[in-house]
Order: structure tokens, then C-alpha cells, then sequence
């Protein structure tokens, strides 16, 4: 019996059972499923261009955004001026540059840009 459904032979989809022309239609439809373009990642997507744009015209950011290294937040900061990135616990960032301060110019998840002090992160 075992061998039988091994080496079962190729047929033809017209001289199928209609058996098994259900339980084909039932996995091409779940197959199909897995391409379709998830609606909240193109939203997100969008969200996060609006955000690099406003981050360029802010900040007067011409070079190209490239991620140098991630950071983690120690703790809670609100930030106390606008250009400043509020923060909150165990919150990973993506370090975007880097200024003559203290500061460092970062993106949290949201894709958000702002200066963080660096005494405030912990790198890996």
C-alpha cells in the first residue's frame, strides 16, 4: 500500500477525481495567499519616507542615511527641545551620525529622527 502512494503516476488534471481537484484548489488558493502585499507595510512604508523627508529638511541632511551602529536606551528621556528624539527604556535606535557634542543623531522603530545624548545609550 505504501509503495503504491510513492510511486503514484502523473495524470492528467482532466482524468483527476474530483476528490482531488478540491484538495488541489484548496492548496493553490493557500499558496496565492502567501504573495499578496500586506496593506500596514506599504502604509508603514509611506509613514516612513514622510519622516526622512521631514528629517532632511529639519536637520539640513544631505548625505545618505546609513545606519553605523545600534544603540539601546538606559532609561526614560522626554525630550526638551524639538529636534530632540524622546526615549524610552530598552528602546533599540539605529545611530544615524554623529556631531561634535555629546550628541548623536538617531531613528527609534517608529522611524523618527533626533539627537540623543550619548551618555543616555548603551552600544553593543
Amino acid at each position: 500500500r505504501e509503495k503504491e502512494d510513492k510511486y503514484r503516476n502523473w495524470k492528467p488534471r482532466f482524468m483527476m477525481s474530483k476528490e482531488d481537484k478540491e484538495r488541489r484548489k484548496s492548496s493553490d488558493e493557500v499558496e496565492r495567499n502567501i504573495f499578496k502585499v500586506n496593506k500596514c507595510s506599504a502604509e508603514k512604508s509611506k509613514k516612513m519616507a514622510k519622516e526622512e523627508k521631514l528629517f532632511r529638511e529639519t536637520f539640513m541632511y544631505d548625505k545618505e542615511i546609513s545606519v553605523i551602529s545600534r544603540a539601546v536606551a538606559q532609561g526614560s528621556i522626554p525630550s526638551k527641545r524639538p529636534l530632540d528624539l524622546p526615549v524610552t527604556a530598552g528602546e533599540q535606535l539605529d545611530v544615524i551620525d554623529t556631531t561634535q557634542g555629546n550628541n548623536v543623531i538617531c531613528r527609534n522603530a517608529e522611524g523618527r529622527y533626533g539627537y540623543v545624548l550619548v551618555k543616555h545609550l548603551t552600544f553593543r
